[in-house]
């Protein structure tokens, strides 16, 4: 199966393991087209995840790291087991290429004319989204069977943005969905939706995030492997409702979720404890 992947930065953890993960099993991407570094969008976007402290840590341990520099070098460290190589971990898409033998190319746009003639050189089976624009439908029309992407929520329950925190107010399972993306919001046909297994050992948000996030490399790597060998197929949502799709969510909701996460996390803590 010919597998592309779309990333927001050359330094995306996320589709660095990702692509770790494919070529692990033998799903080599036969390239990955990735946004600028430098691109407006995506560095507002991780000013407002990280803060500028936080940017400018994650910026100098991927660009000039140094000895002391080895627990920065990774952000999201449930990622860690992915990206780890040798003695070291990997840093960029560019040196995953050049272990794995993949091409990445860079972009201003992946919806542009010259992107959507760069994807179809690669003649993929399967685009998997790790980050980058609202993809337009003649770069959803590329790939043979489709682009997948990872929902951090169970579909189609919990839709849009702030998802992980959406399901702990409104007591829905925390979990990933792997879904075809099609012109709506998260409405597109889901191949599968799996729990997530440790919510309860959470430390924070940031810390559920990640763990959504590392846990949905995994299992995209599962679902690749289980479509090459044709052992699953996708559902459309047939209950989508309207109200199920949410926004950005406001700093006082988002301090109630953390609220929610704790007391999963105590309730949880008590049970071991008297157990």
């Amino acid at each position: 199966m010919r597998i592309v992947i779309l990333s927001s930065s050359v330094y995306s953890e996320t589709a660095c393991a990702m692509a770790v993960r494919m070529a692990r099993l033998g799903h080599i991407p036969a390239g990955v087209l990735t946004l600028r570094t430098l691109d407006r969008a995506t560095v507002v976007r991780k000013l407002g995840q990280w803060g500028l402290r936080g940017v400018a840590n994650y910026t100098r341990a991927k660009l000039i790291p140094r000895h002391s520099d080895r627990q920065l070098q990774i952000r999201n460290s449930h990622l860690r087991p992915f990206l780890k190589n040798g003695s070291g971990v990997f840093r960029s898409l560019h040196e995953v290429a050049a272990f794995y033998g993949f091409c990445v190319i860079t972009c201003r746009d992946q919806n542009s004319p010259e992107s959507i003639a760069r994807l179809k050189t690669w003649s993929p089976d399967v685009i998997i989204f790790a980050g980058g624009n609202i993809l337009r439908q003649p770069l959803l029309d590329v790939p043979c069977l489709g682009v997948l992407n990872v929902h951090l929520a169970l579909l189609p329950k919990i839709r849009g943005m702030s998802s992980p925190e959406w399901s702990l107010l409104k007591n829905v399972p925390v979990g990933i969905s792997i879904h075809y993306m099609d012109a709506g919001i998260d409405t597109g046909p889901i191949l599968e939706r799996y729990e997530l297994p440790e919510t309860a050992q959470c430390e924070s948000l940031s810390d559920l995030r990640d763990r959504l996030i590392a846990f949905g490399v995994d299992k995209i790597a599962e679902v690749i492997t289980a479509l090459d060998q044709g052992a699953i197929s996708a559902k459309s949502q047939s209950d989508l409702d309207r109200d199920n799709q949410f926004f950005v969510m406001h700093e006082w909701l988002r301090d109630r979720a953390a609220e929610r996460l704790a007391k999963i996390r105590a309730a949880n803590r008590a049970g071991v404890l008297h157990g």
